[in-house]
């Protein structure tokens, strides 16, 4: 829907610096334009709006109360526009790189590995976009993105970086508050950690029991999140079982945060990709750097970290 009513933007430009400066002739030096062409813009506001936002005597002006009200309010309008076209413009340089990926990627992978790529290349800027919220990657404004494909999407450099291992995970404390026993559900009937249903592209836990092929478990308790970080933490603090991607708690199964509690990995044809645009032109250095950077960076595959020795069925 159009945005309306509006008056001649110049004119908003013209009204800032004049109330800004209570002075037709300052702002016409700032804006390099003469004291007429000023007036003139002031007037045709004023016009449109049906209301004076000057009050002229003799050589001097000053805002009226309905002037002032205004020009708080497009001040902070024009500075919003500022501040953001300035965002895009400082990213536009050989030695940034905008990275796009989904919370979960960022802050459970990514976040803690990008220290070192800075302290490699001190030159590069980085920015990074987290949203669960991409339904077109064509349209993301990014130089890579990294996100969860169980397609390639259409016109972009997909490399798969790792595939995707679902598995069952919860924290020492926790396993070791259950009741002993080998099977899945002495493991898994106390507390599932849930994953809210509006985030589908992620496996549920009736995904992950009809693909591994085990009967379906109904906890005594159950807890839903919308958001994964949030859900493996809750995973960490011993409030229940969570379902984990390997590649995104590999850190937390080798310090010992987080265990599994089966020897049950469920490995689909989907994987975590680097996404890149087709015909983008010259690639920047500092995007060439952080593509190989961040390939020397990838997990292998589960196998048996965070099994305990007790597990197993």
């Amino acid at each position: 829907m159009r945005i309306k009513p509006l008056p001649p933007m110049n004119s908003l430009i013209v009204f800032e610096a004049a109330a800004r400066h209570e002075s037709f002739t300052q702002a016409a030096h700032e804006l390099s334009v003469t004291q007429g062409a000023i007036s003139r813009q002031i007037r045709q506001l004023e016009e449109y709006l049906g209301k004076d936002l000057f009050v002229r005597a003799n050589r001097n002006i000053s805002l009226t109360l309905t002037g002032q009200q205004y020009y708080q309010t497009i001040y902070r309008a024009l500075l919003d526009v500022a501040q953001a076209t300035g965002e895009i413009k400082k990213w536009q340089g050989e030695q940034e790189i905008t990275v796009a990926t989904t919370n979960a990627m960022a802050a459970l992978w990514l976040l803690s590995k990008v220290a070192e790529f800075q302290q490699q290349h001190e030159e590069v800027d980085l920015r990074i976009l987290a949203s669960d919220q991409v339904t077109d990657y064509r349209r993301l404004d990014c130089d890579i993105a990294l996100f969860y494909c169980r397609l390639p999407p259409d016109n972009m450099k997909v490399t798969p970086l790792f595939p995707e291992e679902v598995f069952p995970v919860c924290s020492p404390a926790y396993l070791a508050g259950g009741q002993p026993g080998r099977s899945h559900e002495n493991s898994l009937s106390r507390t599932l950690l849930y994953l809210d249903e509006s985030q589908r592209d992620w496996l549920s836990w009736e995904d992950w029991f009809e693909q591994v092929g085990l009967a379906p478990v109904t906890p005594r308790n159950r807890i839903n999140i919308n958001n994964y970080p949030m859900l493996i933490q809750a995973a960490i603090n011993g409030q229940g079982v969570a379902l984990a991607w390997g590649s995104l708690v590999d850190e937390y199964l080798e310090t010992g945060a987080l265990v599994r509690p089966l020897d049950v990995v469920l490995r689909t044809p989907a994987n975590f990709c680097m996404l890149e645009p087709l015909n983008r032109g010259v690639v920047p250095s500092s995007v060439k750097l952080f593509r190989q950077w961040l390939l020397e960076q990838l997990p292998g595959q589960v196998g048996g970290k965070g099994l305990p020795e007790r597990v197993g069925w």
